[in-house]
């Protein structure tokens, strides 16, 4: 399914970026501005991933199956609130390695995926950004 999206933020060297699903954009800006606890953790986060660095607590695949494979999360405050933003990897004709943020989901109860994130991580995988 071919998906609208923008760009939020890159890195300095143009390598890596941040892209919001079109349609998802103004829930997850408003999610990513609620306060100061939301803003500061974005930020940490798009650091990791724009510095291309690794810290699965706040950034990981969710390899659920093989057709999900470039399905990932954003991990805001696990073990309190456990939001995730539930993002695609996807690379530019140009080479820059782009994270498309998709879809908000708040409040995960479980420390496995239930049904229901299981839904939402194999429907982000049949979304195509060509960017």
């Amino acid at each position: 399914m071919k998906r609208a999206y923008k760009q939020l933020i890159s890195a300095k060297d143009g390598k890596r970026a941040i892209y919001l699903d079109e349609e998802n954009a103004a829930e997850i800006i408003a999610y990513f501005t609620r306060d100061a606890r939301h803003i500061k953790k974005f930020k940490f986060i798009s650091e990791i991933i724009l510095g291309g660095f690794k810290n699965t607590s706040v950034y990981d695949k969710e390899d659920i199956n093989e057709k999900c494979k470039d399905v990932t999360a954003m991990k805001f405050f696990k073990g309190q609130d456990n939001d995730r933003i539930y993002c695609k990897e996807v690379h530019s004709s140009k080479g820059t390695y782009i994270v498309v943020a998709a879809i908000l989901y708040e409040k995960k109860k479980t420390g496995k995926l239930n049904q229901e994130q299981k839904n939402i991580i194999n429907k982000i995988a049949t979304y195509h950004y060509e960017i």
